[in-house]
């Protein structure tokens, strides 16, 4: 898919990031991962990220990344399948020229590590990325890799293949501007941790679409709220947000990284053999895994 290709897709529906599996040693488990995202992918999701950050790219080796992809590739038949890829630069363009010789789509550049860097630093290393493979490349802007709308616009300038921007920063007053300033250029992404909660105020600031970490466990409650927030019916929007998503959200809040571990846990109780979170993260509790259970039981495939 080339990258205007991709620009287009990316804007057509509801996108999500699968969990990535890991068998009782820790070891990525492929058979697992196409059953699920071939699952997925029956949803008609137009683009799924493979390693991305729901799918734990932070705990994954370089080396592990072209594997996953390739393993979501197989199954995904019409789905798009874009890689998470990060790290500072040299890292970050070995991994995505490794994710474009096996048929990645794009990829999503996450955050470089630790440090946080000016806006001619972050303009630098995006372009590079960017100038290192033919594929589409979207950026995130979070935590310590935050562009203001004057350095993305340079970077639209200098690099075709740059199609996309994702949010995780909440600042919708900055993301409005970009918005304003880059117009159709690129495609707009919300990205804030379970993204239905914050999908009304970035649609009105000009975001067509986000990726569902929940997709992963309930995909069609997941596509229904997506339509309903398309289509103005925001009394259905609020019956789901209700019912399902504020008690996720409490869930999740119990503790750091279940933005993560609650999602994996949702994907085990649907069946699918995703095995525990690597560490630095940890696994819900017993009792919040039966909270959870509780939640998705109307929803159960």
């Amino acid at each position: 898919m080339d990258p205007i290709q991709l620009k287009t897709t990316l804007g057509s529906g509801l996108l999500s990031f699968p969990v990535t599996p890991f068998d009782t040693e820790g070891r990525f488990a492929p058979e697992p991962y196409r059953a699920h995202v071939e699952w997925l992918a029956s949803y008609k999701a137009p683009v799924l990220f493979a390693a991305g950050g729901t799918g734990e790219f932070f705990s994954l080796t370089p080396a592990e990344i072209p594997g996953i992809v390739a393993a979501a590739k197989d199954v995904a038949g019409d789905t798009a399948i874009v890689s998470g890829c990060g790290y500072g630069t040299e890292m970050a363009v070995e991994i995505a020229r490794s994710v474009e010789k096996v048929g990645a789509d794009g990829i999503l550049l996450l955050p470089h590590y630790l440090i946080d860097a000016p806006q001619e630093g972050l303009y630098r290393h995006i372009k590079q990325v960017c100038q290192s493979v033919g594929f589409g490349v979207m950026v995130y802007n979070r935590d310590n890799a935050v562009l203001q709308a004057d350095t993305l616009a340079r970077l639209c300038d200098e690099c075709p293949n740059l199609i996309g921007f994702k949010d995780g920063t909440g600042d919708i007053g900055l993301v409005r501007q970009i918005t304003a300033k880059m117009g159709d250029r690129l495609t707009y992404l919300g990205g804030m941790p379970t993204a239905e909660l914050f999908a009304e105020a970035y649609l009105g600031a000009g975001f067509t679409t986000y990726s569902s970490a929940v997709f992963n466990f309930v995909p069609g409650l997941a596509t229904e709220f997506y339509n309903s927030l398309r289509a103005g019916d925001r009394a259905n929007c609020e019956r789901i947000l209700l019912e399902f998503f504020y008690p996720f959200m409490a869930i999740r809040n119990r503790a750091k990284g279940y933005a993560v571990s609650a999602v994996k846990a949702g994907v085990r109780l649907q069946g699918f053999d995703a095995g525990a979170v690597r560490p630095p993260l940890s696994d819900l509790t017993g009792v919040e895994q039966e909270m959870l259970a509780d939640l998705i039981a109307p929803y159960r495939r």
